[in-house]
């Protein structure tokens, strides 16, 4: 387990069982415990108290668990030794599918891949790097109602109870855990988002009981509330989003029901198919060379501000709301959608370079987000710069490249936004 963080409606884990059940044999879950570029306090606190619960919901079911401070391919091929079947999940980041691939080499035992967390298998979707949402969409609801059923916990036939496999690390003390790795303590946990799938399902089913009706006329709006906030939770896997679309197929309705579902589902897998097709998804280079090109002919127009990768960190620009929304994303983690097209925008705006701007983007983003360092977030920084996007009408600094201004805020209360992020600071203090 690394990608699925949940106990249940988790594809790997219940055809475990069922292998499991059909040899007579317990079912075994390893979590390896290591160094994840970028992570810090904040990341691995909301995983290790998923975790948690993990265990505890595992054990229920019979099945044992263990966490281990060891990359996971190491974990899993040292416990592979007892083993009849090897089961993973999958994962679309470098990091990710280097662990499984160095799993596979020399292993003398099966090795089944199994994915979770998307609804339409990447590579049934498109088998190439999709230029943009118009492309990938007509494939993914071409296939994807083959997927969208409902998955029942598997019976466990022979329980783990009597396995005795030790872990390294004391999941009921997580704060000690923390305190022993040598992580960014600076950017501590958040109050904002309660970890695990309890959590997880708990905020779906507020999401369903007031947001999702409003969805389709509010969610550009970051002072209504209308966002699902299932961001942090799919980025760790402690929910399946084939859960939430089932969901939301089922309670929602009209363009509220279309709208998130073109955002979980199309919008979410496109940045999946991104960072599949696409190595370089963490540079420059990967973007579109018409988007490079323009914004390369407009490198030298002068900035209305400048200020550095220090000065955006610490939320200290002349934009009340721009630095709102920092102050929103470094004490809580999130920060509506809409603000941070705006916010990743004005830093291509405000920056010397648009390489130093690409640069500074993904350094907060990744520091800052719960759900840093992922599909999404990497799609994210890129589309502020031309990726999966068009030519717009040419404008100083952006050129051809989209950009954002002052008509942002009239779309919806942004002294109402502000007012709302100092609430959620004082909550955080």
């Amino acid at each position: 387990m690394q990608q699925s963080q949940r106990a249940a409606f988790n594809p790997a884990l219940e055809y475990a069982v069922e292998e499991a059940n059909a040899l007579d044999l317990p079912v075994l879950v390893c979590f390896g415990l290591t160094a994840f570029p970028e992570a810090n306090a904040r990341h691995y606190g909301f995983m290790l108290q998923g975790l948690a619960e993990v265990r505890d919901r595992l054990a229920e079911r019979g099945i044992g668990f263990v966490i281990r401070k060891q990359p996971p391919h190491e974990l899993a091929r040292a416990l592979a030794t007892d083993a009849a079947l090897v089961v993973c999940d999958r994962g679309y980041l470098k990091i990710q599918r280097t662990w499984r691939a160095k799993l596979a080499e020399g292993l003398d035992r099966r090795l089944v891949q199994v994915e979770g967390d998307v609804v339409v298998p990447i590579e049934r979707a498109s088998d190439k790097h999709e230029y943009a949402a118009r492309t990938i969409r007509p494939r993914i609801q071409r296939v994807m109602d083959e997927f969208m059923e409902p998955l029942e916990p598997r019976a466990v036939r022979c329980r783990a109870d009597g396995l005795l496999i030790a872990g390294d690390i004391d999941l009921d003390d997580v704060p000690r855990v923390l305190a022993g790795l040598k992580i960014d303590h600076a950017v501590g946990v958040v109050k904002r988002f309660p970890a695990g799938e309890g959590a997880a399902r708990a905020q779906l089913a507020a999401f369903l009981g007031d947001g999702l009706r409003r969805y389709g006329a509010e969610r550009g709006k970051p002072e209504a509330r209308a966002a699902s906030l299932m961001s942090p939770y799919l980025h760790f896997g402690q929910i399946s989003p084939v859960e939430i679309a089932l969901a939301v197929r089922q309670r929602g309705e009209g363009d509220s029901r279309a709208s998130y579902l073109e955002e979980l589902i199309v919008r979410r897998e496109l940045a999946m198919n991104h960072c599949f097709h696409a190595p370089a998804y963490d540079s420059y280079g990967v973007l579109p060379e018409w988007a490079r090109k323009t914004l390369a002919d407009h490198a030298g127009d002068p900035r209305p501000h400048l200020y550095t990768r220090e000065q955006f960190e610490a939320a200290a620009t002349h934009d009340p709301y721009w630095n709102a929304a920092m102050r929103e994303m470094r004490a809580t983690g999130y920060m509506h959608n809409h603000l941070r097209m705006y916010w990743g925008k004005k830093v291509l705006h405000w920056s010397a370079s648009p390489e130093e701007a690409f640069e500074t983007l993904l350094a907060l983003n990744n520091r800052w987000f719960l759900d840093g360092r992922d599909p999404n977030s990497f799609t994210n920084v890129g589309w502020i710069f031309g990726l999966h996007d068009r030519p717009w009408g040419p404008q100083p600094v952006f050129g051809t490249v989209r950009s954002m201004g002052p008509n942002t805020f009239k779309k919806f209360d942004a002294d109402a936004y502000v007012r709302g992020v100092a609430y959620l600071e004082s909550r955080e203090a």
